[in-house]
């Protein structure tokens, strides 16, 4: 008899929230212009989510690729945010350091977007957007997220694995981390007029952390082209970090030998470590890591070390156990 044992992330079928309740997706690919199905479930319309900054970009041409197939490995035990909720409460500080930054956010040109893969590399690759999401294997998949302020939500992210980005730029044997930038435009990103931060926001992996399974670049939420304030066309989504690690609007990605000095740690290094990993028994100076504040329902739960991930993560940091923060 075939036994099936639960991964971490995963709940009995009748303890989930059904999803066609909260955001069926190809139904609603159909019937977006009327906004009739997500008035039918409760949900905002489709003229207010797009009031809110949360549709699809007009400029992006993949909206044609979504939504795409749902990877059924990956799911969880909570609900999904509210997309009115997920497209209104964010940090972009390229834009400013207040929570309603979606507005500013829609500045943000993402065609023509090019993506560099360079460092220690069998060749340097330069490629547009569009062409990279040609190559690579695109699914769907439900995470936790987990903010070092406390917070935390559920997004349904589209993209790739990141180690399907690893596989094509061919690193060489002496690459140990994997470095990533956002992109550098301060006419329109005001924020990256401020002198005292470390423009462009950088941060990275390890080569063994951006192939781990659970590694992901993604380019949509919700079934459709990620909206502009959560860093599309390309950001990094690792649910077992923080995710200031989350690297938003990516245009470089650099192989290196030695660990980055990333953007947080440049400006705080004693409140912001390399390697961010959700860790209850770890609190940042404002902010306790003990429990978390679910967005759109306000309940409070207690954090899991690893963001309930551990069993998929923890042996990434064997032997690392004196590293500080966050580990």
């Amino acid at each position: 008899m075939l036994i099936k044992i639960p991964r971490g992330w995963e709940l009995p079928e009748s303890a989930a929230t059904p999803e066609a309740a909260y955001w069926n997706r190809r139904t609603l690919m159909k019937g977006l212009a009327a906004g009739t199905i997500l008035a039918a479930a409760g949900l905002p319309s489709t003229r207010a989510l797009a009031a809110k900054g949360s549709d699809a970009p007009a400029d992006d041409p993949s909206a044609k690729l979504y939504p795409f197939k749902k990877n059924e490995a990956f799911r969880l035990d909570r609900a999904l945010t509210d997309p009115e909720v997920n497209a209104t409460y964010n940090n972009f500080y390229e834009f400013g350091s207040h929570k309603e930054i979606w507005k500013d956010a829609q500045k943000l040109p993402i065609r023509p977007w090019m993506v560099t893969i360079d460092g220690l590399v069998e060749k340097k690759i330069e490629i547009a957007i569009d062409d990279l999401l040609a190559k690579m294997p695109l699914e769907e998949r439900l995470y936790r997220h987990r903010c070092v302020e406390a917070w935390a939500m559920a997004i349904p992210w589209s993209g790739f694995p990141l180690k399907a980005l690893v596989e094509l730029a061919k690193p060489a044997s002496a690459a140990k981390f994997v470095v990533m930038e956002t992109f550098m435009n301060p006419k329109v990103a005001p924020g990256q007029k401020q002198f005292w931060y470390p423009w462009p926001y950088v941060d990275g992996l390890t080569i063994e952390e951006a192939t781990n399974d659970l590694a992901f670049i993604a380019t949509g939420a919700y079934g459709r082209p990620m909206a502009k304030q959560h860093g599309s066309p390309l950001r990094l989504a690792v649910p077992w970090k923080y995710g200031f690690k989350h690297v938003k609007s990516i245009v470089r990605f650099s192989f290196a030998d030695k660990q980055p000095k990333t953007f947080w740690q440049t400006i705080q290094p004693q409140e912001y470590g390399f390697w961010a990993n959700v860790n209850p028994d770890v609190s940042h100076p404002r902010w306790s890591q003990k429990t978390e504040r679910l967005l759109g329902s306000g309940d409070r739960v207690p954090t899991q070390l690893y963001n309930g991930y551990g069993e998929f993560v923890a042996a990434l940091y064997a032997g690392r156990e004196k590293e500080p923060l966050f580990k």
